[in-house]
């Protein structure tokens, strides 16, 4: 028999369901990182397959193409030959948005903006470190005036990025499937 107010949760309940909806912040994190990788190998995987070093395959016409690019350096190639020191980086990067999204609290929006963060980073991170490079191919453009080359992976750290600004420049964005404590 409890003692506790009709209606109210006793400490156990009102744990629990913390515990649960911050359980389920950490499935959303962790499921989006998962199917970022998975998309991102997948189609890098494809790609090696079946395009060649350097060949053009049209998608629409000139403007979007795929092109096997290998980068072998950092953000739109910048610093290239460099895969082992941001292979060390990128170990350093995914542990700091780990931690982060441990100490960020329970918000919807900032779980899915770091799975989509963690899940590009691991995914550029494996190609580092298994092959030297990372794997890009997505060409968009007109005519010479072209856009970097990127993969899912890059489309997926981008994406969180501008999350992350709007969040910044929106707090209310950050309480997006924000639960109070009690309730």
């Amino acid at each position: 028999m409890s003692l506790d107010a009709p209606g109210e949760a006793t400490g156990t309940e009102v744990a629990t369901a913390g515990t649960t909806r911050k359980g389920s912040h950490w499935l959303v994190f962790v499921g989006t990182a998962v199917t970022v990788l998975v998309l991102d190998q997948l189609s890098k995987a494809w790609l090696v397959a079946n395009v060649s070093p350097g060949e053009v395959v049209q998608v629409i016409g000139d403007y979007v193409r795929l092109i096997f690019s290998q980068n072998s350096g950092a953000l739109f190639g910048l610093f290239r030959d460099n895969a082992l020191v941001f292979g060390i980086v990128s170990l350093a990067v995914v542990a700091l948005i780990i931690g982060y999204h441990a100490r960020a609290g329970r918000s919807l929006y900032l779980s899915l903006a770091l799975g989509l963060l963690l899940g590009g980073a691991v995914g550029n991170l494996a190609d580092r470190l298994r092959l030297g490079y990372v794997v890009d191919f997505v060409d968009v453009g007109l005519g010479t005036l072209r856009f970097f080359t990127f993969n899912v992976g890059d489309s997926a750290i981008s994406l969180a990025i501008l999350m992350l600004i709007a969040a910044a420049l929106f707090p209310a964005l950050s309480a997006i499937g924000d639960r109070p404590a009690d309730g």
